[in-house]
């Protein structure tokens, strides 16, 4: 069993790969910082019966995109679950962010999803266990103060979900849509706000193990997280 997780050595990342890990699954994990993933592949390896394989990319570049693409594809294993993690978050308004904020995160938000996804779904199990899982965003639900080009980006990472899940449906690849709100993450580091008033990386990574859990005629099409408290 191989789950490919992309954005994977730190926070919602890097929890759902210790997740599958713990359950047994071998990885392909990818970072822009190799020494992070190494370090993180290390950890892993030792930790659990698994084997980690690793490439450093830039998947806000298409060219680096096709490269982990080529790279997963040369694997022998068939792929049992795809995890489309990678993101970025620049806030501000639509009329006031910098130029060039939509192009960016459209980049690392939307277009790394979809072109891996493209490039290694023939790869998925056709056992029925197969699933993909892109993380989108509360910001893809419903437009907030500072959201700006990051809201659209993930607004359109759930309109191709939505899509994916129609088009995989008779080839028994389950397809959800993950909607986390307020996240433990580097982004949250320096905020201020107590860690206890938002929601741990470990509980996005619970809920994704919990819908892939299920039997192979049940799908998840969306799931929700928000802290106890609402939004931030």
């Amino acid at each position: 069993m191989t789950a490919v997780i992309t954005g994977s050595t730190k926070g919602i990342g890097a929890s759902i790969s210790e997740y599958f890990a713990k359950e047994g699954f071998d990885l392909v994990i990818c970072s822009r910082n190799n020494k992070d993933l190494i370090a993180f592949k290390e950890k892993l390896e030792s930790s659990y019966k698994i084997t980690v394989h690793t490439l450093e990319v830039d998947l806000s570049k298409k060219e680096d995109i096709l490269k982990l693409c080529s790279y997963i594809n040369k694997l022998q294993s068939s792929i049992e679950v795809l995890v489309n993690n990678a993101g970025s978050y620049i806030p501000g308004g639509v009329l006031t962010e910098e130029e060039g904020a939509l192009e960016f995160m459209i980049n690392t938000n939307l277009y790394s999803a979809y072109h891996l996804t493209r490039g290694i779904v023939h790869k998925m199990s056709t056992t029925g266990k197969a699933y993909i899982f892109n993380i989108c965003s509360i910001a893809g639900l419903q437009a907030y103060h500072n959201g700006g080009a990051y809201s659209i980006s993930k607004f359109a990472l759930n309109g191709f979900t939505k899509n994916l899940r129609e088009e995989l449906k008779e080839k028994n690849i389950r397809v959800s849509a993950v909607h986390p709100g307020a996240t433990m993450s580097n982004s949250w580091a320096d905020s201020g706000i107590a860690e206890d008033r938002i929601m741990e990386a470990n509980d996005i990574a619970i809920a994704i193990w919990s819908a892939y859990s299920m039997s192979t005629q049940a799908v998840v099409e969306d799931i929700i997280l928000r802290p106890q408290l609402g939004d931030l």
